[in-house]
């Protein structure tokens, strides 16, 4: 439950009473939140008081009578307004007009009250005054994790691409400044080069298949496959990764599995479990892929003999660029958005990726997907 503090301003002892008895026991539910807003209170007998408590007690929702001793309500909401406070203020008047809202809009007030107000009015304008204040609360929060979460992607990209940029700049200075001439050495630099840039492409391939997807930009194509078939060419695509290692890759079953589903989508999980299967196996290894069709539902297993994950690093592991760094993954490439990206895809079918993991045994990655699914 949420509790929001109240400000009533106001000379008159009994106004200031009556508010709190009618707002006391009311709540506002915020169903689109999910949680209920409670009320506590402040009182104030001057406007100067209440600038005063607006400072100290930083209240989420003001009462403000018009007509005070001393420095009147619309000198207390122009100072207030011009402090850029997070607050609500509903102003309450004896003589309401079209002119006096005008004039109080314009210079921050939300709302406005006419004396004499009944309670239901009162409980009204609270509840309005709470869901503007709730909802405008959040679109600044989330404003604040979309800058966020675009500083980091930015300082990730940024740190990924340094690296093997330096590299290629390296290995270009020493053909440049003629360290390297023999031929078998100039043959391993531009090699080296080489797999830095299909480090970045991939990189680059990865971002534009998550930031695509999380956008809703990318347009699916609903359509009847196999996904046998769909595997069979995945597998072609790492036959050169797997050969130089002699792992095995095997496809147990060989009947077509259907499903309605986006061929691109299907593909990207597909080539991410069976080249991850290949690049942390083991010398020699191997990489045994299951579909299995239970009534509406479609699972994907991909087994590996590779070096395996902890219990802490599964539970990383589907992080945005998350990456496991320890002494067996040094020196293989990754952007650590291959299964972040699967994850997301897997929700598009209200389905999930699961992985079971033993140190220097091996990975079985599960990908449940609803086969019927027409999103």
């Amino acid at each position: 439950m949420n509790t929001l503090k109240i400000l009533v301003v106001d000379d008159e002892p009994m106004m200031r009473a009556g508010v709190i008895r009618v707002l006391r026991n009311f709540t506002v539910q915020l169903h689109q939140f999910n949680h209920t807003a409670r009320f506590e209170f402040i009182e104030a007998k001057t406007g100067e008081e209440g600038i005063q408590l607006v400072e100290s007690e930083s209240p989420d929702i003001m009462l403000l009578d018009m007509k005070l001793p001393g420095i009147q309500g619309l000198e207390v909401l122009e100072t207030v307004a011009s402090k850029g406070r997070d607050l609500v203020v509903i102003m309450i008047t004896a003589h309401a007009s079209i002119g006096m809202a005008v004039s109080t809009t314009k210079l921050g007030a939300f709302d406005f009250l006419a004396k004499p107000f009944t309670p239901q009015e009162l409980k009204s304008t609270i509840e309005k005054a709470t869901n503007h204040l709730i909802v405008c609360r959040h679109a600044l929060e989330l404003e604040r994790d979309k800058r966020q979460m675009r500083f980091q992607l930015i300082s990730v990209v940024a740190h990924e691409l340094k690296s093997p940029i330096s590299a290629i700049e390296t290995y270009l200075r020493m053909i440049e400044d003629g360290t390297v001439t023999e031929q078998a050495k100039l043959k391993h630099v531009v090699e080296r080069s080489l797999i830095r840039v299909q480090g970045m492409r991939k990189l680059i391939a990865d971002l534009l298949d998550m930031t695509s997807i999380e956008a809703g930009t990318k347009k699916r194509e609903l359509v009847e496959l196999d996904l046998i078939e769909l595997a069979k060419q995945a597998i072609e695509l790492v036959e050169t990764d797997a050969k130089p290692k002699g792992i095995k890759v095997v496809l147990v079953q060989d009947q077509p599995v259907h499903m309605i589903a986006d061929r691109g989508e299907i593909e990207i999980i597909l080539n991410n479990l069976i080249s991850n299967a290949i690049k942390y196996n083991r010398q020699d290894g191997s990489v045994t892929i299951r579909i299995e069709r239970e009534v509406n539902t479609v699972r994907i297993k991909v087994s590996d003999t590779g070096i395996g994950l902890t219990p802490e690093e599964t539970n990383r592991l589907f992080g945005d660029f998350v990456r496991i760094k320890n002494k067996k993954t040094a020196g293989i490439l990754g952007s650590g958005l291959g299964l972040s990206t699967v994850k997301k895809i897997c929700h598009h079918y209200q389905g999930e990726i699961e992985v079971q993991s033993t140190p220097d045994v091996g990975s079985t990655f599960t990908v449940t997907l609803i086969s019927d699914n027409r999103e």
